[in-house]
């Protein structure tokens, strides 16, 4: 062989090499994509590179396969549905407490199912692995309640958080806990409240 033919060779498999490389970071790029959804584009929105986002998430699914997540008996399924339901009449009389309770709800059925509950942000990371479709609305009702605290939500803004929760609470039940209307408020000049069930 030439030497001339040693460099097309050469350059051919290089060429190749950079193909296949370009495809496999494209496939994995995809697969990211489609396990961690919105929470993707967030990782890559907070981070400097793309790069670095994808190696975060990476390494939230090495971390999220060390966990030793558990199933929920049928049992415990009905007694969280039974709470939530619970939960949703009470917010008509103190939607302040209820929504505070639906954060200790959820922070339960979350440590139930295996994850750990320590930091927030540490919980998102676990979670977004199995539930990153639900992550915002989690940010969203832990955000208001937050403010809940400060006493600066409103009722409907607290009725909102409920909601948010809910929707969690609904993806790590593996279910709807209960019919599918958010909470109702309180009308003043209604002569019967009607609550959610």
């Amino acid at each position: 062989m030439s030497p001339t033919q040693v460099i097309v060779v050469v350059l051919v498999v290089l060429v190749v090499a950079a193909l296949v490389a370009v495809a496999v970071v494209a496939g994995r790029r995809r697969a990211l994509k489609r396990r961690f959804g919105p929470e993707y584009d967030r990782a890559v929105a907070e981070k400097d590179s793309r790069t670095a986002a994808e190696r975060e998430l990476r390494d939230r699914e090495r971390r999220h396969a060390e966990l030793e997540l558990t199933p929920l008996t049928p049992e415990a399924r009905a007694r969280y549905a039974a709470a939530w339901e619970e939960l949703q009449v009470r917010f008509v009389d103190s939607p302040a407490e209820t929504v505070g309770d639906a954060d200790e709800l959820v922070s339960r059925l979350i440590a139930d199912r295996g994850y750990p509950t320590g930091d927030f942000s540490d919980q998102i990371a676990h979670l977004s692995v199995e539930h990153a479709r639900t992550l915002t609305h989690y940010r969203d009702a832990h955000e208001i309640r937050l403010r809940n605290e400060r006493g600066e939500a409103s009722t409907e803004e607290l009725r909102q958080a409920l909601v948010h929760y809910r929707a969690l609470f609904a993806d790590l039940l593996g279910e709807e806990p209960v019919g599918h209307r958010p909470p109702e408020q309180r009308h003043p000049d209604s002569p019967h409240d009607v609550t959610t069930r």
